[in-house]
């Protein structure tokens, strides 16, 4: 007996509300990135064997799995950062590219970040991004626009990027919107 595919139909679940810290080593300019659940995230600097570490950057965000509201499965994103829309600030960049190619059907191109460095945490697969994509999609009307997401890959070179970090509305607080 052949198992049936499910349509999946996903909603948010174990939401945590946070901070996105990024440190950089200024011994070996070394760039890390780490999610806190501390309500004041630490932001001082530390020494970690070689690594003197000072946070260059801390901003609020969130983190969620995604459920199938039909069959029950869910879909763990802990190697989640964060998405970022393409704003279009360098034409030779793959992720402008394929913005401008896309924009006619209005497409809008959003990039999944993963944790930095990215050689020393797991990055999300295609099939993560494309489970993201239609989360998103799946709550939009299919006839105003689309979204395309797309891994970090595609971005030349992020410390130059001027994408628009894609920000919570309700996250004037650490407490979960009622």
């Amino acid at each position: 007996m052949q198992e049936e595919k499910c349509a999946h139909t996903c909603e948010m679940v174990n939401v945590d509300y946070g901070f996105v810290i990024t440190e950089k080593c200024y011994n070996c300019d070394k760039i890390s990135t780490y999610f806190s659940l501390e309500s004041r995230p630490p932001l001082e600097e530390y020494r970690e064997g070689d690594h003197f570490w000072n946070v260059m950057e801390s901003a609020q965000s969130f983190r969620f799995d995604l459920k199938c509201t039909k069959c029950g499965k869910v879909e763990k994103f802990d190697n989640l950062m964060g998405l970022m829309m393409c704003t279009g600030c360098d034409n030779t960049c793959e992720a402008d590219n394929l913005r401008i190619i896309l924009e006619p059907d209005r497409t809008w191109v959003y990039v999944a970040f993963g944790f930095l460095p990215t050689e020393e945490h797991t990055q999300l697969t295609e099939e993560k991004i494309a489970i993201l994509e239609n989360y998103f999609n799946q709550r939009r009307k299919s006839s105003s626009s689309r979204i395309k997401i797309i891994s970090h890959e595609s971005v030349k070179n992020i410390a130059t990027c001027y994408g628009e970090v894609i920000k919570d509305l309700h996250m004037l607080s650490l407490t979960p919107p009622e």
